[in-house]
């Protein structure tokens, strides 16, 4: 079992409960999945081998393989026709949502430059968090040497919280370095780092 799932169920759920007055085990906020989107929109045109590389990159990354996504309509000022490659996109879940996001939590986001925690306001109302990162190359799963551009990511945290605060506090008791504001980020969150 991953650390991250104990760690939710012995230490984060009685928290939870504790601060939110739940009466049921099962109203506590929990994880439902975490998806990476990659878009590459612009890059398409320059070198149509990109798109093979952000999906090896992204099946590198997370462990599972990566899909292509794909234009729904046509956008004429975006230079898009329906069916048209845009992207890659993998979407986890149970297991491999957690090993992703303790990794994401306790080694990748540490390895950003200048890293100052990230925005605690980057909620969409409904309880789940999106995070944009600019560089990929902060995975460790990522060789410097053989990629041939630098692809910024989107991964977006969904939880079964039914306010932004709800799954703010559930984020920052798993270790979510959050920037200072409402329930600011301190070193002694989330799960033991000294494995």
């Amino acid at each position: 079992m991953p650390r991250l799932q104990d760690f939710y169920r012995e230490q984060v759920v009685p928290k939870l409960t504790k601060e939110f007055n739940y009466k049921n085990v099962n109203q506590v906020p929990r994880l439902v999945k975490v998806t990476l989107n990659m878009g590459l929109g612009k890059e398409m045109k320059e070198s149509p081998k990109i798109l093979d590389s952000a999906q090896a990159e992204l099946t590198a990354m997370t462990g599972q393989k990566a899909v292509i996504t794909r234009a729904r309509k046509n956008i004429a000022a975006f230079k898009l026709r329906e069916g048209m490659s845009i992207g890659a996109t993998v979407t986890l879940r149970r297991t491999r949502m957690h090993y992703f996001l303790d990794k994401l939590l306790n080694i990748v986001l540490p390895r950003v430059r200048d890293f100052r925690g990230v925005s605690p306001k980057a909620f969409d109302g409904r309880g789940n968090y999106t995070l944009g990162l600019k560089e990929h190359i902060i995975f460790p799963e990522i060789d410097y040497d053989k990629i041939d551009k630098v692809k910024g990511l989107n991964i977006t945290i969904v939880t079964t919280a039914k306010t932004d605060e709800e799954a703010r506090f559930l984020l920052a008791e798993l270790g979510m370095p959050f920037r200072k504001g409402p329930q600011h980020w301190s070193p002694g969150r989330g799960p033991d780092r000294s494995h």
